[in-house]
């Protein structure tokens, strides 16, 4: 079953001028990855260093075999360091409701 995983993400104030630079390429990675079948950013219109990243995945293996492997000196990516830890993530599973 697919699921939705939502990553918000609050920049820091003094991140890099090519921050979205980064943040783009970060998300070429996620793309690449088996298991996503689409990942989309939106950001807060009163706080443009507000983020979040709109992820969906054919399944919960698939997103935790990607969170996995962001884990590993691989994977790593400098999403951390540009929230300045500031970054959450929470996955829902579709519902009949």
């Amino acid at each position: 079953m697919a699921i939705t995983s939502l990553l918000d993400i609050h920049l820091r104030p003094d991140a890099p001028e090519d921050v979205e630079a980064r943040v783009t390429a970060v998300l070429a990675a996620t793309r690449a990855r088996p298991g996503i079948i689409s990942a989309e950013v939106v950001r807060d219109l009163e706080d443009p260093r507000h983020l979040v990243v709109v992820e969906l995945w054919e399944s919960v293996e698939a997103d935790d075999a990607y969170r996995a492997w962001r884990a590993t000196p691989e994977g790593a990516s400098e999403l951390g360091e540009l929230a300045g830890g500031r970054v959450a993530l929470v996955r829902y599973e579709p519902t009949s409701i």
